[in-house]
């Protein structure tokens, strides 16, 4: 097997850190590089604060910090943090604990299942592949939960109390 950069260990406070920081301003997916490749796994953090990446990036020991393309002068320039593949493995293992969101559930589920149903080559039997795919049919349903709005702030509800 090939052996991939890992991410460094970090202390239980740089790890809750990054968890925190995952949770509010990142994401944990599966992304295809073009479009008929398979999916990687890939943890990004997006940030107006390029020293905020470069705190995590030099704590992770891995990753790569790019520039976000600003579409319109009213937008601040931004940047993204970016892990991927079976190097991004390394570091759900240590925040994983710390992740309060959808994204635990997700960081679960690529660290039971991933490995298991990546092979290295990217060949899949029919077998793995239907494995796969369901897979990443869970993965992707594991998504934030919409909350519902409070009475006093919906119309509707206002409306029916009055009658």
């Amino acid at each position: 097997m090939a052996t991939y950069r890992q991410t460094r260990t970090l202390a239980k406070d740089e790890a809750a850190y990054i968890a925190g920081v995952i949770d509010g301003e990142g994401t944990i997916s599966l992304s295809r590089r073009h479009r008929n490749d398979n999916r990687q796994l890939v943890i990004s953090i997006a940030s107006t604060e390029r020293e905020l990446l470069e705190y995590i990036r030099q704590s992770v020991g891995a990753g790569r910090i790019t520039r976000k393309r600003v579409v319109s002068p009213k937008h601040t320039p931004s940047v993204t943090y970016v892990i991927g593949n079976r190097q991004a493995l390394s570091l759900p293992k240590q925040v994983a604990p710390y992740l309060r969101t959808y994204k635990a559930k997700r960081a679960e589920l690529v660290l039971r299942d991933y490995l298991r149903l990546t092979p290295r080559n990217g060949k899949y039997s029919p077998a793995q592949q239907r494995n796969r795919e369901t897979f990443i049919d869970k993965f992707f349903r594991l998504r934030p939960v919409a909350t519902k709005s409070k009475p006093e702030n919906d119309k509707t509800a206002q409306s029916q109390a009055v009658v």
